[in-house]
């Protein structure tokens, strides 16, 4: 029923690829031979062929990913080039184009999910830059080429800073961290190693006494990779230069065509509209952190010290310590207590099964819903030097339907960097981690419920990209509901239930702090739409940040922070000219949340309704469609406001 995956084969895998791009372009030429070519002759093998493509570079890209390797980035990046032609080619094909035309125009058979597979792929022909002469198609095409190896080379350059860093502790630089963060840390020969990658940065962050060591991790973290200033100035060019030959203002302008936000203005003015809203509350916050940390004794506070004083603070207002929350929290435990929520909330049943996979530590389950099982779903959960940090939902295969009637069922890759187990301690998670497990799931099940037909618009394939988050922010909101922590929350010794005492307290400190996040996110979103409004040099890079920075932050970061060179997101992922999506997206999402918190979380006609309007709908309408359709109205911002514990 399902596919296996192959870790060991990567120059086989490479192989395949580059025959599958020759057979898919001979096919595609015999499609075009057809005299009157209709969706079910042309465009649903078309759908196929791309998508068996996809499915196999997503292989290496993944691997890349978690099991990263000398031997994995030097396909990658062999094959990266190869593929932008293969792409650029393909979307400039002006053969291709003028057969989507006459499809749209003849076949009076085509259903609602096949008309936006049409409409999609006649948009994307069009950004690819059909009609263009053939001297701005090669130009365009040199671009992408070009882009694709400059982004690749962001990543791979955060990766290789990250890992290039570690301190080596004593035990007298270790006071104040926590043991489970000791016991990951600890060497062989007594030390502790703590280095950039993010579950051990933000330990020594959150509770190393060492203020002199805090700095020097800070400066570590925030300069990492300087070669990217370089980067960042050809990818901003390039994006404009690309843009420009499409006929777009700007590249933001470009980003939006394919989002459900129309306008850059109007996204800024969103993001203004919220940062109006959360920066007096956060300026609050910051004095708050600043007048607690002068009565323990320190001056001013630094960048470097903020996340150690709001830790202890929050401690002191809720006696609320992320700390003793982690041995309710053991990883098997909560992810068992997770599926159980899920199939309570959704009716999603999760049955494991052995399979091939890529370390032992990965687990796989398929997902069966009113005894049918419908999609597969892999889990790699731990963090390793190997692996890129951070988390997200890689999806292998879409749902649909082939030319010939055949139903493929979907895979997706669940990943994050969580403690690793040692002998002595199971894997301990913070909050924190749940949240992220818990979002990452929600963006697996929106690909793994899709009953959508056509594979373009499956799942997460199709979906605008500030509403792609959307069910992933959706469901995370869950976390903080007792009658969801109390399936899981279980001391992994003793097995007793988290006292509600604790889950009191943890509801209380969600919103700690949470406007100087939200403006934090706002800085993000901000700068990543007006960098991209414009082509601007690595001083004026700099320069936007600063002005953004003075218009929304409340932390002034000191000069030497080069946050940007590490935003990966944005020069190295799909979020270029896309950040506000978080926020966007959490609009949609808090409204949907509390439509579940108003009828007791659990109700299964409720959740029926969003499965079947929003989960297995996939890409195939209008995100916001979608969402009205389950909803019955517009978004309010209230929801999102009160989500965050601002007052409207």
């Amino acid at each position: 029923m399902f596919p296996e995956f192959h870790s060991n084969n990567l120059l086989e895998k490479e192989s395949t690829i580059l025959k599958k791009m020759e057979s898919n372009k001979e096919f595609i030429q015999s499609l075009l031979k057809q005299p009157n070519g209709s969706f079910q002759t042309f465009l649903k093998p078309y759908q196929r062929v791309q998508t068996e493509l996809g499915d196999l570079v997503t292989e290496i890209s993944h691997l890349n990913s978690v099991k990263n390797s000398e031997e994995s980035q030097t396909i990658y990046s062999r094959l990266l080039p190869k593929l932008s032609e293969y792409y650029t080619d393909l979307g400039q094909n002006e053969e291709i184009f003028s057969a989507l035309l006459h499809i749209q125009s003849t076949d009076k058979t085509v259903n609602s999910e096949q008309i936006k597979v049409l409409e999609n792929e006649i948009r994307d022909f069009r950004l690819s830059g059909v009609g263009l002469d053939s001297n701005t198609k090669e130009e365009l095409k040199n671009i992408r080429i070009k882009l694709s190896d400059l982004t690749n080379q962001f990543s791979q350059n955060v990766l290789n800073a990250t890992n290039a860093f570690a301190l080596y502790l004593n035990e007298e630089d270790v006071i104040g961290i926590p043991e489970s963060d000791k016991i990951s840390a600890k060497q062989p020969d007594g030390t502790y190693k703590f280095t950039l990658h993010f579950p051990s940065y933000i330990a020594y962050m959150t509770y190393g006494e060492n203020r002199k060591i805090r700095k020097e991790m800070y400066d570590a973290y925030c300069t990492r990779a300087p070669e990217n200033g370089k980067l960042i100035e050809e990818i901003l060019s390039l994006r404009d230069k690309e843009a420009k030959l499409l006929g777009f203002e700007t590249y933001a302008h470009l980003s939006l065509a394919t989002k459900v936000a129309n306008e850059p203005e109007e996204v800024i003015q969103f993001l203004d509209h919220l940062a109006k809203k959360a920066k007096p509350i956060a300026q609050k916050e910051y004095k708050e952190i600043q007048s607690f940390a002068k009565k323990l004794g320190q001056g001013e506070i630094e960048p470097w010290d903020l996340t150690f004083y709001s830790e202890k603070l929050k401690k002191e207002s809720f006696s609320y310590d992320e700390e003793i929350y982690r041995p309710y929290l053991e990883k098997e435990t909560v992810l068992q207590g997770t599926f159980q929520f899920l199939e309570n909330l959704l009716g999603v049943h999760f049955k494991q099964v052995q399979t091939n996979v890529w370390e032992p530590s990965v687990l796989c389950y398929d997902l069966v819903v009113e005894g049918e099982t419908r999609s597969r779903l892999y889990l790699d959960l731990e963090v390793r030097s190997d692996k890129k940090g951070g988390a997200w939902m890689h999806n292998w295969k879409p749902h649909f339907q082939d030319e010939t009637g055949k139903t493929e069922l979907p895979i997706a890759f669940v990943v994050a960097s969580f403690p690793k187990a040692t002998e002595s301690q199971p894997s301990l998670l913070r909050p924190s981690d749940v949240v992220t497990l818990f979002h990452e799931l929600g963006h697996a099940l929106h690909h793994l419920l899709s009953k959508v037909k056509e594979a373009f618009v499956s799942g997460v394939n199709g979906v605008e990209w500030d509403a792609v988050e959307f069910p992933s922010q959706f469901l995370e909101n869950f976390v903080y509901e007792p009658k969801v922590l109390q399936l899981f929350a279980k001391h992994y010794q003793t097995k007793e239930p988290i006292p509600n005492a604790y889950i009191d307290t943890m509801v209380k400190a969600k919103n700690f702090m949470s406007a100087m996040g939200v403006v934090r996110q706002l800085e993000f979103a901000k700068f990543d739409m007006l960098v991209h409004k414009e082509s601007p040099n690595e001083i004026r890079v700099q320069e936007i940040l600063n002005q953004v920075r003075e218009e929304i932050a409340v932390v002034v970061p000191p000069t030497y922070n080069k946050f940007q060179n590490s935003f990966t997101h944005i020069f190295a992922g799909g979020y270029a000219a896309g950040y506000y999506s978080y926020k966007w997206a959490e609009l949609l999402s808090a409204n949907a949340f509390y439509s579940f918190v108003d009828k007791g979380v659990f109700d299964l006609e409720h959740a029926a309704h969003f499965r079947k309007t929003v989960l297995e709908k996939g890409g195939s309408a209008n995100a916001m469609n979608l969402f009205r359709d389950f909803y019955g109205k517009d978004p309010d911002i209230d929801a999102l406001l009160r989500l965050n514990g601002i007052a409207a």
